[in-house]
Parts: structure tokens; C-alpha cells; sequence
């Protein structure tokens, strides 16, 4: 089974470990200097365009509205624009977005860049967040219904002249969207969904799913067999539909002489440029991705990710240190060689 690699465009929310992100926190709430960009941007630009040389099949543009990261949108159209193989992937919050200027934006995106664009559906769950730049957090059926018209709204503009749809939550009467995405079958979309009620939208209505971690699960091996059991499930939820979803995850990935040479690495370097990181906020950040056993030896990585490839995962996003030269190291010792 084809096997594709991805990584996070790097800004605060997901990055640990990197200098310039902490550059750019404490930066962040101040003007910059004349001639100087922002630092987390000048990372994204020589991470993600070295991850485009190496190998990497598509950078997930991550979204946090009330932090100190970028504009998804922004840095994905700026920076994408750059690949030449690379797929962009970018969040979207349903309840914060007009689903008409998301249809928009995203066959503008991938016009530009050749096809290659995806987008990562969010829910949301962060009150504050919502409030502050005008949406609303809905909790249970109706979190899933305003979802679903989204993306019914999103996928019948780029597929008809004129698309009209009155829902619960959009009242679209006669849109048309005179630009078209550059593919006929317009962007997938991604999302991660946990519930009973979650993974039944994702096996209706989405093309990749991102199989979260049992977060209970001690061991690599437990990993395995919980991901094995969810896979299934899914896979009888996409056969009552006649769908077909695919398959993500996102371990930490790391190569060392060891594992523990690994994981002591990517310590060091997390305490030091992340040096307010207590061992609570490190370990939920870090676990239980650490625990599905992509952290070693590169033959052992590579072994790893070749049993999560066996159940059906078509696609890893890695979680990793962002620096070029990582990015290089991963690329000629994980990717390159999994060809």
C-alpha cells in the first residue's frame, strides 16, 4: 500500500523544541525591527521548503485564531506557493468561516498551487477563541449538522454553476463560484473525530481520517492493536454508505543511535528553548504520540511506520523537532528509503 509523509508547518502552537519559535513568542506582541520578518515565519519558509526537497508529500497549515501563530491561510498561500511537490493542507473552523469564502479561497489556493490543496476540517471546542472572533462552539448533533453543511455547501459550489442549499445553520440561495478549483474533484477533506457520533460523519462525508491515539495505551504494541480495532470499525461504517476514507496518523518521529538516544535529544532540546515547559504541559504535548514507537534507530523507525502502513495507514504527519537539518536526516533516512 502507497505510503505518504507529512509534517506541520512550524508556529508556536505545534512546535517544540526551535529557537526561532521561541523567538517569535516572545517577539510576538511587539513591532519587529525594520527589515526583520517574523521568526516563525522564516523557519516555515527553510523547514517546509527543504521537506519539499526531501520528500515530504504535503505540510498541514495548523490553525490557532488566539495564539501567537500565524494566520493559517496566510502563511499556507504565502510559503505553498514555493512547492513544487508538496500538498498544502489547511485548517478550517466551521462556525468562525463563511462556507462560500472558504469555497472560494480553496480553488484559489489550488489554482496556485497546481491542485495540490487539501483542507483539515476543526470543529472547535475553544469558547474563548469562538467568541472573540465571531463564532460559536456548538456542542453535540448540532456541532456535526453545521459541519456537514459546510462542507455540502463547499463541495456544491466547486461542482455546479449555481448550488442553493437551505440548512439549519446556511441559507445559500443561488451562490456561484466563477472560479473552480484547478482538479475536477476539488480538495479533500481531512479531519479527526473520536465519538460514535464523530467517526460517523468522518465515514459520510470525509476522504482521510487522522485515527487518534488510545491514550491509554502503554506500549507500541497496544497502539497497534487499538488501531487495528478502530480501522475496522471505520471500514464497516464507510461499506454501510458505499464510501472509502482513508487513513492518517501523526506519531512523534525521531532517529537517534537508540531509542532512548532519541527521546534524550529531543528532550534536551525542547528544555532548552522551551525552558518555561513543566513536565505536565511536555508530557501532554509529547504523549501518547512518543509511545508509537517512531522514536530509535532509523531501521526501526522505518520498521514501525511500515506496521502502521500493513493496517491500512496511508499517510503519517509527522511530529518532529523543525529545523532543516532534521528535516534532511528524516527525509534521506525514513522517507527515501520507504520508497
Amino acid at each position: 500500500m502507497a505510503l505518504e509523509f507529512g509534517l506541520y508547518c512550524p508556529i508556536p502552537m505545534v512546535s517544540v523544541g526551535s529557537p526561532e519559535t521561541a523567538q517569535a513568542v516572545a517577539e510576538s506582541a511587539h513591532p519587529l525591527p525594520a527589515g526583520r520578518r517574523d521568526a516563525q515565519y522564516d523557519l516555515a519558509l527553510d523547514v517546509l521548503l527543504t521537506a519539499d526537497k526531501v520528500g515530504f508529500d504535503l505540510t498541514l497549515f495548523a490553525e490557532r485564531h488566539l495564539g501567537h501563530d500565524m494566520h493559517a491561510w496566510v502563511t499556507a498561500s504565502s510559503i505553498a506557493s514555493r512547492f513544487e511537490h508538496m500538498r498544502a493542507l489547511v485548517a478550517v473552523h466551521p462556525g468562525l468561516w463563511d462556507p462560500v469564502m472558504i469555497a472560494k479561497m480553496s480553488a484559489s489556493l489550488d489554482r496556485i498551487v497546481k491542485g495540490r490543496m487539501a483542507i483539515n476540517i476543526v470543529n472547535g471546542w475553544f469558547d474563548e477563541e469562538f467568541e472573540m472572533f465571531g463564532g460559536q462552539v456548538l456542542q453535540g448533533e448540532d456541532r456535526y449538522q453545521r459541519t456537514i453543511e459546510f462542507i455540502d455547501i463547499m463541495r456544491g459550489l466547486w461542482h455546479n454553476e449555481s448550488y442553493t442549499k437551505q440548512g439549519k445553520f446556511y441559507d445559500v440561495n443561488n451562490a456561484r463560484l466563477m472560479l473552480k478549483p484547478r482538479t475536477p474533484e476539488g480538495p479533500e477533506i481531512f479531519s479527526v473525530s473520536t465519538s460514535d457520533r464523530g467517526r460517523d460523519f468522518i465515514a459520510d462525508h470525509c476522504d482521510w481520517w487522522f485515527v487518534e491515539f488510545p491514550k491509554d495505551a502503554q506500549s507500541s504494541e497496544e497502539i497497534l492493536k487499538e488501531l487495528e480495532i478502530s480501522i475496522a470499525d471505520m471500514n464497516k461504517r464507510t461499506a454501510r454508505s458505499g464510501r472509502k476514507v482513508r487513513y492518517a496518523l501523526n506519531p512523534f518521529v525521531a532517529i537517534g543511535s537508540s531509542t532512548q538516544d532519541a527521546i534524550d535529544s529531543t528532550l534536551q532540546l525542547m528544555f532548552k528553548y522551551d525552558p518555561d515547559q513543566d513536565s505536565r504541559k511536555l508530557e501532554r504535548r509529547m504523549i501518547p504520540n512518543t509511545r508509537a514507537g517512531c522514536m530509535g534507530k532509523p531501521e526501526d523507525v522505518r520498521k514501525q511506520i511500515q506496521r502502521f502502513n500493513d493496517l491500512g495507514i496511508e499517510f503519517i504527519l509527522m511530529k518532529l523537532l523543525p529545523n532543516a537539518e532534521n528535516i534532511r536526516r528524516l527525509g534521506e533516512e525514513i522517507i527515501q528509503p520507504m520508497r
